[in-house]
This record gives structure tokens, C-alpha cells and sequence, in this order.
């Protein structure tokens, strides 16, 4: 076999374990074996619809068998996978498209009109069109060929175009190999002792690296069950952990709270969960707390797209001692802290966060100058800021950019939003700088409250006192409806600013 790339993946697992369950979808259940047979024969009508090597796949869809047929098949023709974001506007899908050279885009029924107007928009070189979840796509499998293809796919060769969030400005596709993804799938193994008896429910969107990277592609290359969910939904967690006996679980601190703010929360059977992992933002120490009594410990880490995503993690048996720590090093992965000169912040000291293993990806494409600007000695500048304790354990601060300088003194963000979280009336919040004529810039909190509360927000600020040194205390707070976020769950503190970041 010449394909040591993902594409690979279905027929070696099914030449293992051909009648094991690889995918849960619904009332549908997918062998390996079976998802070794629909894979290549989407690969035959992919190629018989004119993709070749190097030519980029798109898929638009929430989470579904087909995506992962897609991503396989791009891999056994040694094509690139283009995932893209279900909550995104027609020209911002086009703009996806059109960047990347996408010229087949797979998408799901209910998102039709939108796959339609973004691919007709000007310069977007879709050629190839083709609605999965339907009887057309089973028409289009059954009528290609199981004939196994025989194409040369390296590690270095990139398997996915993943494109960052796009908290500011556009957003640039992470060029991911299959190198990358291997290696960090192998870390997510190392690291989290996943086992080929594991379910995992992936509730997480598979467009976005936790998913797919952090949770679905390291299950089924372990060989276990992945239970796919279009959309999270707390309640339907509950009932899945139930029913499919789930044992793995990785989500965004938020879906987490959502879980067990639901009333079924204290009567769920949850015996069956063994792995928590949280990322995209740090776990609050409470919600630490309220899963510890029901027996449960989160894994939580530290990643980004461009590390394919794991860069950092702590283990369950240090979420409590290191609170509040992003962890380690991955197995496989370096990190580094740095001065602005790059030479090592000392212990306690915030400095910027620095990445380097063979999970973190090509370059960005068609980017060149933004990604050299992006590395400094072969090490990725994160643009995330932190510091080291005495035993190595990371914290992440805030991003750079983020960072108030109120009368001198650095505040970050994160540090305060986690004091916030503390008071029983906030369900949410951010901080974020504005205008200050005596300090230069201050802190502001924007605040959502929990549902059946009556905020005093002068009582809220007050909370801090004592917790917090007054110049991290926020001189203004504003009550919010809801945060803006991206479908990953990341904070648009962009869009916080524009709306609530002048002095009035």
C-alpha cells in the first residue's frame, strides 16, 4: 500500500476489525468494513468527476458520516480536504472556496441554497456539486467501484485546508498534512490512554480541529465507535451517554456548563463517561467542582489550528493541584515561553507562547510572507501569552493582543473574566479594554447573567475586591443579552469592542 496518509486509514482497520462499529449516526450504524467500502467508492466518483492529486475537496455539512467518507476519499486520491463552517454566510463560504481552489463541494440537503449562491458567486472555480444524505449520494456510491486505488500520499503531503476562525480579519487556511494529523492523533492517544473499546460522542462540530483532530480521527484510528451529532444539544447529550454507553467526551467549557445546568443533570447515568477533554477556552475552577461530584475529571489542553490542534494538556490527575493550568507539553510536542528577544521568560514571568512538533502544519496557504512571519527559528509564534511555574505546568494568560495596560500595569483579560465566572449571578462574561483619560485604557466586563437572577452590577465589580489587585478590577461593567461567538465556541472580543468599546 503506497498511501501512508489518512486515506489509508479504512482499509487497514478494515483488514483488522472489518465488523467492529466505526461511525453512529441517527438509527445508522457504519462498520469499518462498511466505511472502508464507501470511501473508496466515493474516491472512484470523485476521480471519475475529474479530481486528481493535489486538487481540493470541499465539504459543507454538519456532522455526518459523509464528511468522514469525504475526508477519506480526498486522502486515497491524495486530494485536500476543505472543511468548512455551516454557520458562515454565503460570501464568506465563496470567499473559502474561491481561496483555496475548491472545485467540488459536497454539501448537506438542508444547506443547499447556501452551497448554491456561494458557489455561483464570482471567481469561485466549483465545478462539481454534490448534496450527500440523500438517495443522489447513495445513487452515486453504489454505481462506482470498490477497486481499490493505488496512489502515492506521503506524511508531508497536506491532507486538509482548514481555515482559522477568523476572530480578526480573514480568515487563512492552516495547511495541514497528514503528518500533522497523525502525530497529533498519536499525542491525543498518548496522552489520554483512548482505547479501541471507547465510544466517543462527537457533538463538536467536525469542521472545526477539536472534533475532527482532538476527538473523531484518534478514536477511529484506535478503532472505536464515533456517536456523530449534527448539532449539541444538552439534553440529547444526556440521553446519548445513556444510551450508546459513551465513554469519551470533548467539547468547550461552555457546552460543559450547559450540561449541567440541565435539570436531568443529577439523575443522568454518566457511569459509563471515563475521558472529559475541554479545550478552546480555560476550565472555570466551579465547573471543575460540579463535575467532581458526580465523579467525573476533565483532561483539558491548549491548542490551535495551526498545531493540528494539541499543543499542551493536563491530565485528569492534576485538574485540581494545576487549576487553572493549560498543562504540559503534548508527548510529541514542544513548547517554549519567550521574551519579546525570544530568549526564555524565567519562571512566573508572562512571555509569548511558542510551538514546535510535527503536528504543527505546512504553512498557510498561498500565504508566504504571513507564514514565515509566523515562525521565528522553526518555532510557531501563537501569539498567545503565559507563564511557567516551577514544574513546567503552563498557563495561558490572554492573547497578546488582548493585553489592557491600564496606568502601566498589564492586565489580562482571562485572569479577571475566571474571577468574574465566581459570582453566583454571572453565567458569562468578557473584558475587554476602552478609553481611559486618567489611565490610558481600562477594563471593562461585559456580563451575562444566569436566567431568574437580578444582577447588581456595582455588587458584582465589588466581588473582586480583594481577589484581584484594584487595577485588574474592571472600572465599568454592562450587562449583555449573549456573547458573540464562533461556532467553535471561541469569543469575538472584536465584535465586543466595536459594540461596547468606547468611553460612553
Amino acid at each position: 500500500m503506497r498511501n501512508e496518509g489518512l486515506g489509508s486509514w479504512p482499509a487497514r482497520r478494515a483488514r483488522k476489525t472489518p465488523h467492529r462499529t466505526a461511525l453512529i449516526h441517527r438509527t445508522a450504524t457504519l462498520t469499518y468494513g462498511e466505511l472502508h467500502e464507501r470511501t473508496t467508492r466515493l474516491a472512484r466518483a470523485l476521480r471519475a468527476a475529474g479530481v486528481r492529486r493535489g486538487d481540493r475537496v470541499a465539504y459543507l455539512g454538519p456532522n455526518h458520516p459523509s464528511f468522514l467518507e469525504c475526508l477519506f476519499a480526498a486522502g486515497q486520491l491524495g486530494a485536500v480536504f476543505v472543511p468548512l463552517n455551516t454557520r458562515l454566510a454565503a460570501p464568506e463560504i465563496a470567499y473559502q472556496l474561491r481561496d483555496s481552489g475548491s472545485t467540488v463541494l459536497l454539501h448537506s440537503p438542508a444547506l443547499g441554497a447556501l452551497a448554491t449562491a456561494a458557489a455561483a458567486e464570482q471567481g469561485v472555480g466549483v465545478r462539481t456539486v454534490v448534496e450527500v444524505d440523500g438517495s443522489a449520494y447513495e445513487e452515486l456510491l453504489a454505481a462506482a467501484s470498490t477497486e481499490p486505488l493505488d496512489e502515492r500520499v506521503t506524511p508531508d503531503d497536506v491532507c486538509i485546508i482548514m481555515y482559522t476562525s477568523g476572530t480578526t480579519g480573514r480568515p487563512k487556511g492552516a495547511m495541514l498534512t497528514h503528518g500533522n494529523l497523525v502525530w497529533n492523533a498519536f499525542n491525543v492517544l498518548v496522552d489520554l490512554d483512548v482505547t479501541a473499546d471507547d465510544t466517543a460522542l462527537v457533538s463538536a462540530p467536525l469542521f472545526h480541529t477539536g472534533g475532527l483532530n482532538m476527538l473523531a480521527l484518534p478514536v477511529l484510528l484506535k478503532g472505536g465507535a464515533c456517536v456523530l451529532v449534527e448539532s449539541f444539544d444538552a439534553g440529547g447529550t444526556l440521553d446519548l451517554v445513556e444510551r450508546h454507553g459513551v465513554t469519551f467526551m470533548f467539547g468547550v467549557p461552555t457546552m460543559f456548563e450547559q450540561v449541567a445546568a440541565h435539570p436531568r443533570w443529577s439523575a443522568a447515568d454518566l457511569s459509563s463517561l471515563r475521558l472529559l477533554n475541554c479545550g478552546g477556552a480555560p476550565v472555570p475552577t466551579g465547573l471543575i467542582a460540579t463535575y467532581q461530584e458526580r465523579g467525573l475529571t476533565f483532561c483539558q489542553g491548549y491548542g490551535m489550528t495551526e498545531a493540528s490542534p494539541g499543543a499542551l494538556f493536563l491530565d485528569a490527575g492534576h485538574s485540581v493541584a494545576k487549576s487553572g493550568s493549560a498543562g504540559v507539553p503534548h508527548f510529541f510536542t514542544d513548547v517554549r515561553v519567550v521574551r519579546p528577544d525570544l530568549s526564555p521568560a524565567a519562571t512566573g514571568e508572562t512571555g509569548e507562547v511558542l510551538v514546535q512538533g510535527p503536528n504543527v502544519m505546512a504553512g498557510y496557504w498561498g500565504l508566504p510572507e504571513e507564514t514565515a512571519a509566523a515562525f521565528a527559528d522553526g518555532w510557531f509564534r501563537s501569539g498567545d501569552a503565559a507563564r511557567v511555574d516551577a514544574d513546567g505546568y503552563v498557563t495561558i494568560v490572554d492573547r497578546l493582543k488582548d493585553m489592557i495596560i491600564s496606568g502601566g500595569e498589564n492586565v489580562y483579560p482571562a485572569e479577571v473574566e475566571d474571577a468574574l465566572l465566581a459570582h453566583p449571578d454571572v453565567a458569562e462574561c468578557a473584558v475587554i479594554g476602552v478609553p481611559d483619560e486618567k489611565w490610558g485604557e481600562s477594563a471593562r466586563a461585559v456580563v451575562v447573567v444566569r436566567e431568574g437572577s437580578t444582577p447588581d452590577p456595582a455588587a458584582i465589580l465589588a466581588s473582586l475586591g480583594g481577589r484581584l489587585a484594584r487595577y485588574k478590577i474592571p472600572k465599568s461593567i454592562v450587562i449583555a443579552a449573549e456573547l458573540p461567538r464562533t461556532a467553535s465556541g471561541k469569543l469575538l472580543k472584536h465584535h465586543l469592542r466595536t459594540r461596547y468599546g468606547t468611553t460612553d
